[in-house]
């Protein structure tokens, strides 16, 4: 465990201002993980993610369950917006069981938390995993999918969903997406004070954990403007390579992108490389 009573200043981050574009939900995951190793998050949600309703779709889709063989949640907002919808539709939670289920990474946790089997966890923690471990299940071209995806609003649509889907067309999967949540840009008048800081050079790094948050903040922002003065860091290689499409010269990539914990490593060692041999403590989850 770390030594709770280490200065910041001896931490890896030590007093290192590190803008946080995640929405709400995840956000203070995030900047938990970063103030224990002594930095100071921004917290600047760039979207936000909320339920849809009414969300006819969906609902056709939770009302015959027993005609899917999977379920792909690809986010915990995805997760956390069927659950809502099975409560309002007084569908019990049970039947979820009767499909074969796929999350990724810690979303799985929250799942089995509440009771649902998972049946599939892949490996690699992406859209991409899912497919690769699909794949190699027999006759799966002959089964049915249920995806739940957003409903997004006031920025391009990453591609990260719409590949995720066509890839599961390609193994021959009968694909059925419906949305399930809205995520949104927030608007820029909300952030002057955050935007005037990274225009000033007062912030040191930007975190971003999805293409959505990239492409909102340079609605805010020029891409010039951040690689002068912030150091750009990525959630994994997907957000990375994203990132670079939409004009951005990247720092840190984390290799360990199924927990904001490895995230936050990954910016630790960046900015202190002898971070790596320094014990460290799981972040505490702050309700």
């Amino acid at each position: 465990m770390t030594d709770l009573l280490l200065s910041t200043a001896r931490l890896p981050l030590g007093n290192k201002r590190i803008v946080i574009t995640a929405p709400r939900p995840y956000a203070g995951r995030l900047a938990t993980a970063i103030i224990q190793q002594g930095g100071l998050p921004i917290v600047m949600p760039t979207i936000e993610t909320y339920a849809l309703d009414p969300a006819p779709d969906l609902d056709h889709a939770l009302q015959q369950l027993r005609d899917f063989s999977w379920v792909a949640f690809t986010s915990r907002t995805g997760i956390q917006a069927v659950m809502l919808r099975l409560q309002q539709l007084d569908i019990p939670l049970f039947l979820l069981n009767q499909c074969h289920i796929c999350a990724i990474g810690q979303d799985a946790d929250q799942l089995q938390a509440l009771g649902v089997r998972v049946d599939l966890i892949p490996k690699e923690s992406s859209p991409a995993g899912l497919v690769a471990e699909l794949a190699q299940i027999p006759d799966i071209d002959t089964q049915r999918i249920l995806v739940p995806i957003p409903q997004v609003e006031r920025i391009p649509e990453p591609d990260i969903v719409p590949n995720f889907l066509a890839d599961l067309q390609q193994l021959g999967l009968t694909v059925v997406s419906v949305p399930a949540y809205v995520t949104r840009r927030l608007e820029a008048t909300a952030y002057a004070v955050e935007v005037e800081q990274i225009r000033q050079g007062k912030v040191d790094a930007i975190a971003f954990s999805s293409t959505a948050e990239i492409s909102a903040l340079l609605q805010m922002v020029d891409a010039e403007t951040l690689m002068k003065h912030c150091v750009i860091a990525c959630f994994g290689p997907y957000t990375a390579g994203n990132a670079k499409d939409l004009g951005l010269s990247v720092d840190i990539v984390s290799q360990d992108f199924s927990s904001f914990t490895g995230f936050t490593a990954a910016i630790a060692q960046f900015f202190h490389p002898a971070s790596a041999d320094i014990p460290r403590q799981d972040p505490v989850i702050l309700p």
